[in-house]
């Protein structure tokens, strides 16, 4: 059986489709949320959701990488590049299509950092993007 955490080498993870690692990224990015929220707060099942769902949707996702981008290093920048360009059929309605491309860039980063076992970068750059 494959170890619960993947630990990839970097070529396999560079030759994944942006969109899957926008899928893991998605996956990986609300968890963090999620946890985030039930240590900080006393809350029920509804406002965790809540809570959730704000924080995760398109829109917040641009503003948080907007906090990112001048901590990111070369390599990183590059893959959220490549996740933004990527053409996507479709786009929540909520959202403009500049933030759901940039919010894709960021799930496809965290995607990528998650398949190669990098947590602890995940974990410094959810930080930065937590910190008011």
């Amino acid at each position: 059986m494959e170890t619960l955490y993947p630990k990839l080498p970097p070529k396999e993870v560079n030759q994944m489709n942006m969109l899957a690692l926008a899928h893991v990224g998605d996956a990986v990015y609300e968890l963090l949320v999620r946890s985030m929220l039930c240590r900080e707060k006393k809350a029920s099942v509804m406002q965790l959701h809540r809570s959730t769902v704000e924080q995760v949707r398109a829109e917040a996702q641009a503003e948080a990488v907007k906090k990112l981008l001048p901590h990111l290093d070369e390599e990183e920048l590059a893959v959220y590049k490549r996740g933004r360009n990527t053409k996507v059929n479709s786009a929540p309605h909520h959202a403009g299509i500049a933030q759901y491309h940039a919010a894709t860039g960021l799930e496809a980063l965290f995607g990528w950092l998650y398949l190669q076992g990098r947590n602890e970068r995940i974990g410094e750059l959810f930080t930065i993007i937590m910190e008011e």
